[in-house]
């Protein structure tokens, strides 16, 4: 008898630990989570939004009294801030949504696009918001992350701003010994270069038009690669405002890092 109960109590641990195992990779609803999205705010002065996959809402702010706030992701912000969303493989309408209570929920954008299990993406709302028709631009890249390295980093560009006079090259400047790797040449609006391995260190970020590669457009400096991250570097902002001051929609370069 003694033996027999042992035998049960086993199976059920091991039960429960397959259970666990499952669960470690996610599922809802009896289908697997298979693929990976990030969601941008770059719409040049874009009111803050949640993002929606079909009606499902994705990223949101909860507020101290755990109710959603009304500020949702404001323009020069990520969602989720630190990782992936999670959901499964489909093609889904993905929405950002006006957070606040003026207008609440109005779509200001609309873009439809298939993601697939085991794969990353990253939405941008991007372009000039146009407050009559309450409208703004968006486009979705698939991020090819690298598998990790633990001696370098890897970099990438993307091209959010609309209003350049051309593509963009993308070099970074050693801030020790002064080696300048270009990263990207020729990348329009609304596109990304493909990841780059680099040593890890300290650099300053340049930006120049391909048509004018000795003359930088913009700058952002004393940034970090750490070996074993990768990182997403995306040009955002209105070009016809002075990129050496402070205004929210100045020219500038985020830096995300994907893993």
């Amino acid at each position: 008898m003694k033996r027999n109960y042992l035998y049960i109590l086993a199976m059920v641990f091991v039960t429960g630990f397959s259970a666990c195992e499952k669960n470690s990779i996610q599922v809802i609803d009896g289908r697997e989570i298979g693929a990976q999205i990030k969601f941008f705010n770059f719409g040049i002065n874009a009111p803050s939004v949640n993002f929606y996959a079909n009606t499902t809402k994705v990223t949101a702010t909860v507020s101290a009294t755990g109710a959603e706030a009304t500020t949702g992701v404001s323009y020069g912000s990520v969602g989720p801030a630190s990782t992936y969303a999670s959901l499964v493989a489909g093609t889904y309408a993905f929405k950002g949504q006006i957070a606040a209570a003026t207008d609440k929920d109005l779509a200001i954008s609309n873009t439809s696009s298939a993601i697939e299990k085991g794969k990353f993406y990253s939405l941008y709302l991007c372009g000039f918001y146009n407050a009559t028709a309450k409208t703004s631009d968006a486009f979705i890249v698939e991020d090819k992350i690298p598998a990790q390295d633990t001696s370098s980093a890897y970099v990438r560009l993307v091209n959010t701003i609309p209003n350049g006079t051309g593509a963009l090259n993308f070099t970074i400047k050693n801030t020790v010994g002064g080696a300048e790797p270009t990263i990207a040449t020729g990348i329009a609006y609304k596109a990304a270069s493909e990841f780059v391995k680099v040593p890890q260190g300290v650099y300053d970020l340049n930006i120049r038009y391909t048509a004018t590669p000795t003359a930088i457009v913009f700058t952002r400096t004393a940034v970090s690669f750490v070996k074993g991250r990768v990182y997403t570097i995306t040009t955002r902002g209105d070009m016809t405002v002075s990129a050496t001051g402070t205004a929210t929609n100045r020219p500038f370069m985020d830096n995300t890092a994907n893993n």
